[in-house]
Order: structure tokens, then sequence, then C-alpha cells
């Protein structure tokens, strides 16, 4: 009887913790079939698996960054650390520092990348892609990195995964850069992650899996086709299925003036898309900045602000006054109240490619309804995701209904994606020159709150989207405008830093490296990167090799 108490001890110490975790697990696994079978094989979140633990570690604050713990993996099973962790912390002489880094690998320090002296830009963008490539196609059984099959490109800094909407950007330069196949590669993996998930989480840990994030993966496929041809399309076909059945979820059942997941259907029956997150408690990788966010919020009100805050941060936007009810106010965060014109402008975009993939598949019927459906899609955008007082696209709040008064850079992707009408194209690009083009490039809104997707910052994916979106519509000056501004900001904080950041200040004399948000400012950068080169190569004088800016504005 002592052998099978002494043998049995920390299974009965922790099994309270576990049923607390359960219950905490319930918001989470309301998604598809195939991802609560998932996340039943312990694809869970560190702050499921480590229940209390993870909320003593956090709240200790032992780090800088929340993300360095819910990146650190546990050397032994976490039911046997955290019933060790239940005895140990009543002794009088317990450390959790120690405790902790005795019981998890914690992710190695950041790597400082020092290009070789007087490298161009161009050369040092070259340089890059082999040390922001990473290959994990086996993860540890209690990692919250989830394995891919191929090799990928990371964001750098604390982004030691890969991230959604970032790859996009990031494959647009190696693509320029003639890496065609790490293209496919990272094409494929998302392809992997839609069939074994169900959708492409925002990046590729489990803390991440209960959202998505701007879908960009028809825009991938789209890429790639235009290097291996049609036969893209019919291939990924299955998980572009996927990837808007996720999108659309629950479209048929939700009734007239409700939402339901990532669907808002309006009182006339129209349907639109939001962004949303299965969980409705603090972020694993912003936890502390979470409770802090909720502290002056009443406790029956909380769990909406998390589903909120998580909702933002699968805009990607996390964060900015477009999805606040007060500026400057992160507590009055609202996401999941607002239609968002850039995420409906790529499900438009999304449907248009399925219609064409089942064409190139000859599946006529199939195609000539997702025709209709983009259709009544842009229809949908173009009245009401459309201000008409002032004149520019905008975001829709679907409980108040009415349009935001607010401009952002948002504004730009129904021309991005050839969802504008041209009256409208023309009217938008008016006010974005009026009022977000800087000195340094096309700033993300118009309100200084301290957040990191508002002014004065600017983000290269957004600069990239604004030029394809005016050339798309006959605005190439004010485009070429754009890119050669954000050029010379990169190229100058290049020269000064030797490296590229994820965002810039773009208006003002100190223009450079952005601020604000949650975490300090990160170098590498991937998408920064591929926009760079991109914009580089588009605006090149024909017969020169432009591996500097000044390469290109010299020919101005």
């Amino acid at each position: 009887m002592q052998r099978i108490e002494k043998r049995h001890w920390k299974a009965l110490l922790v099994l309270p913790l576990l049923v607390s975790a359960a219950l905490t697990q319930t918001s989470y696994a309301k998604e598809t079939p195939t991802q609560q079978h998932t996340l039943s094989e312990a694809v869970q979140p560190p702050d499921l698996l480590l229940g209390p633990l993870f909320h003593a570690v956090q709240s200790a604050k032992l780090f800088p960054d929340q993300k360095t713990f819910a990146d650190a993996v546990p050397k032994s099973d976490p039911t046997s650390i955290l019933a060790d962790w239940q005895m140990q912390r009543k002794q009088s002489n317990f450390d959790l520092r120690r405790f902790v880094n005795a019981n998890f690998t914690l992710p190695a320090a950041k790597e400082t990348y020092i290009p070789p002296a007087g490298q161009s830009l161009r050369e040092h963008i070259d340089g890059l892609w082999p040390v922001l490539t990473r290959t994990t196609n086996k993860a540890g059984r209690w990692d919250s990195l989830l394995s891919l099959p191929e090799a990928y490109v990371v964001p750098g800094g604390r982004f030691r995964e890969v991230y959604y909407w970032d790859t996009y950007f990031t494959m647009l330069g190696l693509a320029e850069s003639g890496h065609w196949e790490l293209v496919e590669n990272m094409v494929d993996n998302f392809a992997y992650i839609l069939d074994k998930y169900g959708h492409i989480p925002n990046g590729n840990r489990s803390y991440y899996l209960s959202r998505s994030q701007p879908p960009f993966f028809s825009l991938m496929v789209d890429l790639l086709a235009t290097h291996k041809g049609d036969e893209t399309y019919t291939k990924y076909l299955p998980q572009l299925q996927k990837e808007y059945d996720y999108w659309m979820a629950d479209a048929q059942s939700v009734q007239p003036g409700e939402a339901s997941k990532r669907i808002v259907k309006l009182k006339d029956g129209t349907l639109l898309n939001r962004y949303w997150d299965a969980r409705d408690v603090p972020r694993t990788e912003s936890y502390m900045d979470d409770i802090k966010t909720a502290e002056n919020t009443r406790d029956d009100k909380k769990a909406q602000l998390y589903r909120d805050l998580r909702a933002g941060a699968a805009s990607g936007w996390d964060f900015s006054s477009r999805w606040f009810a007060k500026p400057g106010d992160l507590s009055s965060i609202r996401t999941t109240d607002i239609v968002p014109v850039d995420l409906n402008a790529l499900i438009f975009h999304l449907e248009k490619t399925l219609a064409r993939a089942n064409d190139v598949a000859g599946n006529k019927e199939a195609s000539q309804r997702f025709e209709h459906v983009a259709n009544k899609h842009q229809e949908a955008i173009n009245r009401y995701l459309w201000n008409e007082k002032d004149g520019w696209y905008a975001d829709y709040d679907w409980k108040a209904a009415k349009v935001h008064p607010q401009l952002t850079a948002a504004a730009l992707f129904p021309l991005y994606l050839q969802a504008a009408t041209d009256d409208k194209a023309d009217k938008t690009a008016a006010a974005v020159r009026a009022n977000l083009l800087k000195e340094g490039g096309l700033a993300t809104t118009t309100e200084n709150t301290g957040q990191q997707w508002d002014a004065p910052n600017g983000w290269a994916p957004l600069q990239w989207a604004a030029v394809q979106g005016l050339n798309n519509y006959g605005q190439q000056a004010l485009a070429k405008e754009i890119g050669i501004r954000f050029l010379q900001n990169v190229q100058g904080t290049y020269d000064k830093e030797r490296k590229l950041v994820e965002k810039y200040v773009v208006q003002g004399k100190d223009l450079g490296g952005g601020g604000g948000g949650e975490y300090p400012l990160q170098d590498g950068f991937g998408w920064t990167n591929g926009v760079t080169v991109k914009l580089m190569d588009l605006y090149c004088p024909k017969n020169v090799t432009c591996n500097n800016v000044s390469d290109i504005t010299k020919e101005q």
C-alpha cells in the first residue's frame, strides 16, 4: 500500500489542477471536430497545460517578455512538474526562478546579426534569408511550437515561429530573390496546417490555435501560380475550400442581426466577416498585459474584453484605435463588434480565387457559385464599408448599424484586392493623399495613441497594399510617392543602424524605427525585407541594378 501511494501521489496532487484546466478549456474547444480531436492529443497552450504554475510564473514577472515563458518547453511531464511545484512552493526557501530553470528549457537568447561591412541594402536582405530560415519538422511532446513539414522563414527577433499574414509579404521578397523552392515550401506548410487543424492559426504555436490572422492563403496560391502555372490552383483547391469553410462557419445558421464566430449577418441577410478568437481568457503570450488592461473592468465583462483583445490580435493590428470605443483606451476595445474593411476585401479575394480554382479544375457549377458569392460580397463592401460623407472605405459597426468615420490604411484594401468601384477608388486615393501620406511613407491611422498600429507608425505590408491598390486604379503617381518615401525611410534607418525593423515612424522629423505596443522594436525583419525588395525592383529604372535606394532616386 505504501508503494502505491508513493507511486501516485503526484497524480493525486495535480488532479484538481487538471480539472480546473479542463473547465477553462471549454471556450477553446468550440470549433470544428478536427480541432477538438487535435486538442485532445495534448496540443494545448501552456496556460492550460500548466494551469496555476503558468499564472504564478507570469505574475512573478521573471522575464521581461511574457512570450518567453509561453515558449519555454517542459523538461518532463507537466503533470509531474505541477505536482513538484505544489509541494515545493510551500517551503520557506522556495525559489521560483530556480524551479523554472530546473524544469524548463527556455528559448535561446536572441542572436544579433551583424552584416559584413560595406553591404548594400539588397545584399543585406539576401544575406538575411538563410539567417531567418527555420526547420521544425518535429517538435517536442510538450513544446508549444507546432511542427511543420517544410522549411520556413520567421519574422525575426522575439518572433521565433512562422506568422500567417507576415509570411505572404516575406514570400514576395523570396520570390523576387529567386527562392521559389522556399516559397513553395511555405505554401505547402500552410496547406498542411489547414489539413491538420482546419484553419491557419495566427502562428505555429499551440497558444495561437484559437484564432487565425488576415487570410492571405489565396494570395500565396496566386503568387506561386505565377511561377508554376494554373495547376497550382488545382493542387491547393481542397485547402482553399477549408480556409473558406473556417471563415464562413455558421453562415447558414446565424440569424439576421446576429453574429457567430467569424460571421456577421446583417438584418437584411447580408453576410460579412469579423475577427474572432475561440477563447475568452488572457492571451498566453501577453498574459499580464491583458490582466492589467482588465483590472478596472467588471468581472462579468472581463471574458468579453479578453475575447476582443484576442480578436484584435487575430486582426494583425494589435493594437489600433480602429478597434476602440474610446480613443487611446485599450480597455474599450470592441473588435468583435466591428466588420473590418480589409478582412472583407481578403474574403472577397478568397471567393474569387475559389471561382478560378474550380474553373481550372473543371468544376463549372462550383466556379459560378463562388463567382456569385464574390459579387455579393463586393456589393456589400461598397454599400456597408463605404463612408459616403467623407469619401473613403472604412470599418462598419454591425451592432450600431453605422460605418466608422475613421480613415485608416485599411481603406486601401478594396483597391488592393480589386473590390472597389472606380469612383470610390478615386475618392479614397484623394483622402489618403490628404491625410495619410507622410514624409516617410503611409501612416497607419491619423490617431496617435501610443499603440503600434496607429500614427506615427507605418508598416511594410500596408505600404505594399497601398502601392498595389493605387496602381490597380490608375493612381500611379501617389503609389510611387508612397513607395519611394518608405524606401528612403528604410534605407536611412539601414544606413544608420545596419538593420531592417518591423515598423517605422513615417511622419515628423525623426523618421526611423517605430515605437509603441507591448514589446520593444524588433529587427530582422521578414515582411520589411520582402516589401523592400519588391518596391526596389518595382521602381528601379530599366537596365540599372538597384542595390540601394539611391540607385532609384538618383534616376528620378
